[in-house]
C-alpha cells in the first residue's frame, strides 16, 4: 500500500482518535501529523503481521500516550469548535458533549471508545490496546453505560 493512500484512508480516523485523547484541535493535528511521519519512516519495515490499520492506530495511541505523559495534564473542559472536519464551523451540542465526556475517561477507555466510534472491530481494538477481546467487550459496555448516564444527567439525548 502506498503512503498517499494510507494517509487519505486514515487521516480523519487518526485525527479523531487524537481528539479523544487531548480534546485540543491543534494538539490533535500535531499528534496525527507525528503519527503519519512515523508511518512514513517505518512503512518499509511493516511486516504485514497485522492489519495496516491496527498498526497505524497503535502508533497513534503510543504517540498520544507519550504526549499525555509529557504534559502530565490535559484540558477537559474546553471543547474546540472544529472536531470532525477541519473546515466545519458548527458542531452540534451532543457531539461537543460526547467529546468532552470521552476526554474525561481514563486513558485506556478513551482509546477503546475512540476506536469503537471509528468502526474498528473489537479483536483489532484488543490488539491495539493490548488486552483480551473479552476485556474490550466488558470495558465497552461499561464505557457506553457511563456515557449514556452522562447524557441522561445532562438531558442531551
Amino acid at each position: 500500500m502506498i503512503f498517499e493512500q494510507i494517509y487519505t484512508d486514515y487521516w480523519q480516523k487518526i485525527f479523531r482518535l487524537c481528539m479523544g485523547y487531548v480534546n485540543d484541535y491543534e494538539q490533535a493535528q500535531d499528534m496525527a501529523q507525528e503519527t503519519f511521519i512515523t508511518v512514513w519512516q517505518k512503512l518499509p519495515t511493516f511486516r504485514n503481521e497485522s492489519n495496516i490499520g491496527t498498526w497505524i492506530f497503535r502508533i497513534a495511541s503510543n504517540i498520544c500516550l507519550r504526549q499525555i505523559e509529557r504534559e502530565k495534564r490535559y484540558q477537559k473542559t474546553e471543547v474546540p469548535i472544529h472536531l470532525a472536519e477541519q473546515k466545519q464551523e458548527n458542531i452540534e451540542p451532543q457531539l461537543q458533549f460526547l467529546y468532552r465526556c470521552i476526554s474525561q475517561l481514563p486513558e485506556t477507555d478513551r482509546i477503546i471508545i475512540s476506536l469503537e466510534l471509528e468502526g474498528i472491530k473489537q479483536a483489532e481494538i484488543a490488539q491495539i490496546v493490548g488486552i483480551s477481546e473479552v476485556n474490550v467487550r466488558v470495558k465497552m459496555h461499561r464505557i457506553k453505560d457511563r456515557l449514556a448516564q452522562k447524557f441522561k444527567d445532562n438531558e442531551l439525548r
